[in-house]
């Protein structure tokens, strides 16, 4: 289903949650533009910016009058808007284990992953402390192995078919696959990961951009 009103998003390409909405809307074939904004590019301080996302922070959603902030709410709100009941289940229960595994994301997922990337790709050699990458290391071995556990039993995160909560973990799972660091042998986290590859929206938003 199309929609007439232009679609931009506001963030850099390297910012792993403007990663998930790039994906999902080439999942859903609905064209955008992007405006480079945060990290190296600022902009997300100016008061035009913060008068649409009061945090300060990238991604931010703007659908004709309508602006969406926070990256797993866009994820929805996109998955609503155009009506991809395949990528988030109107039933009940079924939107219960996608929303679940977002919400995953956001609480421990991401602050745990963001701290080894921080420490590694954002810290300059000679500043790095190898004990605190090792501590966030292990924090993100842990909860891998949990997600492993879980899909010992499914596909995907929502269940047998491809979701926006896949999405909304992918480009952290691409950091854990791609960061130098020791990794457990995981083979259903490993199974999932190689799936995720073979989606050429994954591939053009997330592996393509790098580790930057």
């Amino acid at each position: 289903m199309t929609n007439s009103l232009a679609l931009t998003v506001l963030g850099r390409s390297n910012s792993s949650n403007v990663q998930k909405v790039m994906w999902l809307l080439d999942e859903i074939e609905q064209p955008c533009v992007r405006v480079d904004m945060g990290g190296e590019f600022g902009g997300n301080k100016a008061a035009d910016y913060l008068a649409k996302n009061p945090n300060g922070v990238v991604p931010t959603l703007i659908h004709g009058d309508v602006v969406v902030w926070e990256s797993n709410s866009i994820l929805r709100y996109l998955a609503n808007r155009f009506h991809a009941a395949g990528l988030y289940p109107t039933d009940p229960v079924g939107r219960s284990w996608v929303d679940r595994w977002m919400d995953w994301q956001l609480s421990s997922l991401g602050p745990a992953n963001r701290t080894l990337f921080q420490r590694i790709v954002r810290t300059p050699p000679e500043q790095r402390r190898q004990d605190g990458i090792d501590e966030a290391r292990d924090q993100n071995a842990e909860l891998f192995r949990l997600l492993d556990s879980y899909l010992e039993r499914s596909e995907y995160l929502g269940g047998a078919s491809f979701s926006i909560a896949d999405i909304a973990v992918g480009p952290l799972a691409y950091r854990w696959a791609t960061l130098p660091v020791e990794r457990p042998r995981l083979g259903n986290l490993e199974r999932w990961y190689a799936s995720l590859c073979k989606r050429e929206a994954f591939r053009k938003h997330v592996i393509e951009i790098g580790l930057s």
